[in-house]
C-alpha cells in the first residue's frame, strides 16, 4: 500500500474513532471555513474601491443604489470593517474550538489506549518494550495533538481558498482564471509526491522515537546496576547512539519536506506572472475592468501562495498518521484473555485449588507445562519447586488468568476460573513476588493498595502481621514516609514486608508466594516465615521455594521438571524417596558439596 493511501486509511481509522466528537469537528470545520471566506473578501473589496475610484457614478457599486462616489467608499468602509471583524470573530472560535478538540481527543485515546493496554494479557508486555508503549502513549498521542491543533485547520482553508478564489476567478475571467490554475496540478501533484517519500521516513521517526524512550526508561530503572559495574561511558555512548539515529530519521524527513516549497514556489511564480501580464494588457485594451485586474492580481496570490503551506501541512499530517497508525494499532490488539462474564465466584471462597491437565506453551520459547494434575485442598499449603524455566511461575500466571491454557482447566472451588469475572478471581488471590514493585508514594499508600479504603489500624495489623510495623515506625514520617520510586528508599527486606502487608490487607482466602524469600537476608526471612505460620491457618497458599529449608512443613511439595510434575509428596516422603529433591535438600544442607543437576 503505498504511504498515501496508507496516511489516509489512518485517518479513515481516526474519524470512526473519533464518532462522538463528529459535532465538534463540524463545528470547528465551519469556523474554519467561514474564516477563510472573510479572509478572502478584504482583497475584493480593494478591487471594488479601485472599480470605484476609476469609474465612480458608473462603478458596480453605484449599480446597487449608491450613487455618489462618497457614499460607495463609505460602504465599503462599513463591510470592510464588519469583514474584519467576522474574520476576528471565526478565527477565535476555530482556534477555541480545534485546539480544545485536540486536547480532549489526546486525552481520551491515551486514556483509551491506557485502559485497552491493561487488559491485553501478560505475553503481550513480555513481547513488547515498555519505552515503545510509553511513546505511543505520550509522544504519539502529542503528535496527534499537534496536527489537530493547526494542521487540520489549514488543510481546510487551502481547500476553502481554491474553490472560492477559483469561483471568483472564472466569474471575472475564465481565461485569467486557466492561466492562475495551471499551476496547481503540478503543486498538488508534488505534494503528494514529498508525502509519498515522507511517509515511510515519518514512520521510521516514530520508531527511533520508541527506541530512544525504552532505553531511556531502561537506563534510568536500572541507574544502580550501571553505576555498580561503572558502565555511565558505555551507557552514554548506547544512549547517543539512539539519539542519533533518531535524529538521522529525522534528518532524511526534514530533507524531502524542506525541498517542497522552493520547488513549488517557482509554479506559483508561473501563475502569477501570467495574471499579471495577461491581466494587464487585457486591462489596458478594455477587455477587463480595472478593479477587476486589482481583484485577480491580489488573489492570485491568495489562491497559488497558501499552497506552499502544503509543505507544512502535509510535514504535520504525514507525521500525526504515523503517530496514529501506532496508536490505533495499539487499540486494535485483541485481548487474548477475555473478561467474557459479571459472574463471581461464588462466596464464601474456600480457596481449593486444581491443576487439571494443564498445558500452556509461551509462543517465542516454546517453554511452559505439559499434563499439569494438582489439586490443593482449601486451607492447605503446597509447595513448588524446580528449576529456573521450569514451569513454576507459568503455573501461577494460569492462576491468575494472566494466560489461558492451552488445554485443561484451572478451578478454584471447583469452578473454571474462565467461567468468572477477572476482578473475583484476582481479590481472591493475593501475590507476593520475588521483584517487589512498589509505587511512588507513602508506605501507607502501597499497604493499602489493594483496599484504598481500610482504616489505619487495619493497615497497622496488616503492618504488624507482616513483621513490617517495627520499622515502619523507625522512618521519619512512619506510614507516611514516601517510598520513592519503585521502592528505592526501602531496603530490599522492607520491600518485601511491605509486599506481604500489602496482600494480607486484601485478605485473599489464597495466597501465593513467588520465591518471596529468596532475595532476602536471613533475618527478613525468619520474620515472613513468622508471619506465614500464623497467617497460613485457614488459607490457602501457594508457594514458589528457592530455599528448600522454608517449604518443610507444606502439606505437599510437588518438583517441577521441564514443565511435569516429576516428584510430589510431603517432604519425609521426598526425603525417603531419594529422588532429585533429596539430592538438593542435602546440598542445601551441606551434606555434601555438589549436587548433580540442581533445581534452583
Amino acid at each position: 500500500m503505498s504511504s498515501t493511501a496508507s496516511s489516509f486509511q489512518a485517518l479513515g481509522r481516526l474519524l470512526r474513532y473519533a464518532r462522538g466528537y463528529r459535532r465538534r469537528i463540524i463545528a470547528a470545520s465551519l469556523c474554519s471555513i467561514l474564516n477563510k471566506l472573510f479572509d478572502i473578501a478584504p482583497e475584493i473589496l480593494i478591487g471594488v474601491a479601485i472599480d470605484v475610484v476609476v469609474n465612480q457614478e458608473e462603478s458596480f457599486v453605484a449599480g446597487l443604489g449608491f450613487t455618489t462616489a462618497q457614499e460607495q467608499i463609505l460602504v465599503l468602509g462599513v463591510l470592510t470593517f464588519f469583514i474584519w471583524a467576522g474574520e476576528s470573530l471565526f478565527e477565535y472560535l476555530f482556534q477555541i474550538l480545534w485546539r480544545n478538540l485536540a486536547q480532549r481527543l489526546q486525552a481520551d485515546l491515551r486514556q483509551d489506549a491506557y485502559e485497552h493496554a491493561q487488559r491485553l494479557d501478560m505475553g503481550f508486555f513480555e513481547a513488547k518494550s515498555s519505552g515503545q508503549l510509553v511513546a505511543t502513549m505520550n509522544d504519539d498521542v502529542n503528535q496527534l495533538e499537534r496536527f489537530l491543533d493547526g494542521g487540520a485547520n489549514a488543510m481546510i482553508q487551502v481547500g476553502v481558498t481554491v474553490v472560492a478564489v477559483g469561483a471568483v476567478f472564472f466569474v471575472l475571467s475564465p481565461l485569467i482564471a486557466l492561466l492562475a490554475f495551471t499551476p496547481i496540478p503540478l503543486i498538488v501533484w508534488g505534494a503528494f509526491y514529498f508525502q509519498r517519500k515522507a511517509g515511510p521516513l515519518y514512520a521510521d521517526v516514530r520508531e527511533r522515537v520508541g527506541d530512544l524512550s525504552s532505553r531511556l526508561a531502561n537506563n534510568l530503572a536500572g541507574i544502580a546496576t550501571i553505576k555498580s559495574f561503572t558502565a555511565e561511558a558505555r551507557e552514554a555512548e548506547r544512549l547517543r547512539a539512539a539519539s542519533e539515529a533518531y535524529v538521522e530519521a529525522n534528518r532524511r524527513a526534514i530533507r524531502i519536506s524542506s525541498a517542497f516549497i522552493p520547488v513549488i514556489r517557482m509554479a506559483i511564480l508561473t501563475g502569477f506572472l501570467a495574471t499579471f501580464t495577461v491581466g494587464g494588457m487585457m486591462a489596458l485594451r478594455g477587455d477587463l475592468n480595472v478593479g477587476a485586474y486589482g481583484v485577480l492580481v491580489f488573489l492570485t496570490q491568495r489562491l497559488l501562495w497558501p499552497l506552499t503551506g502544503l509543505a507544512q501541512v502535509i510535514d504535520l499530517f504525514e507525521r500525526a498518521m504515523a503517530s496514529t497508525r501506532r496508536i490505533l494499532d495499539l487499540l486494535a490488539t485483541p485481548i487474548q484473555v477475555v473478561d467474557a462474564t459479571d459472574r463471581a465466584l461464588e462466596e464464601p471462597v474456600s480457596g481449593a485449588v486444581t491443576f487439571e491437565r494443564v498445558a500452556f506453551r509461551y509462543g517465542a520459547s516454546g517453554a511452559g507445562v505439559e499434563g499439569i494434575d494438582l489439586a490443593v485442598p482449601a486451607g492447605h499449603t503446597l509447595a513448588l519447586v524446580g528449576a529456573t524455566g521450569s514451569g513454576k511461575s507459568t503455573l501461577i500466571k494460569l492462576l491468575l488468568r494472566f494466560h489461558d491454557p492451552d488445554e485443561g482447566r484451572v478451578l478454584i472451588d471447583g469452578q473454571p476460573v474462565d467461567s468468572v469475572s477477572l476482578a473475583s478471581l484476582r481479590q481472591a488471590i493475593g501475590l507476593v513476588s520475588q521483584d517487589v514493585y512498589l509505587f511512588e508514594g507513602s508506605v501507607r499508600d502501597n499497604i493499602a493498595y489493594g483496599k484504598p479504603d481500610a482504616s489505619e489500624g487495619e493497615v497497622i495489623e496488616a503492618a504488624r502481621t507482616a513483621e513490617a510495623w517495627d520499622f515502619i515506625r523507625a522512618l521519619p514520617e512512619g506510614l507516611d514516609t514516601p517510598v520513592g520510586e519503585r521502592g528505592v528508599r526501602l531496603s530490599g527486606g522492607q520491600r518485601q514486608r511491605l509486599s506481604l502487608a500489602r496482600a494480607l490487607l486484601k485478605d485473599p482466602p489464597i495466597l501465593v508466594l513467588d520465591e518471596a524469600t529468596s532475595a532476602v537476608d536471613n533475618e527478613t526471612e525468619a520474620a515472613i516465615q513468622r508471619s506465614l505460620s500464623r497467617i497460613g491457618h485457614g488459607r490457602t497458599v501457594i508457594m514458589i521455594a528457592h530455599r528448600l529449608s522454608t517449604i518443610v512443613h507444606a502439606d505437599e511439595i510437588a518438583v517441577i521438571e521441564a514443565g511435569r510434575v516429576a516428584e510430589r509428596g510431603r517432604h519425609e516422603q521426598l526425603l525417603a524417596r531419594d529422588g532429585r529433591y533429596a539430592a538438593q535438600w542435602r546440598v542445601q544442607t551441606g551434606e555434601v558439596e555438589v549436587a548433580p543437576a540442581p533445581l534452583t
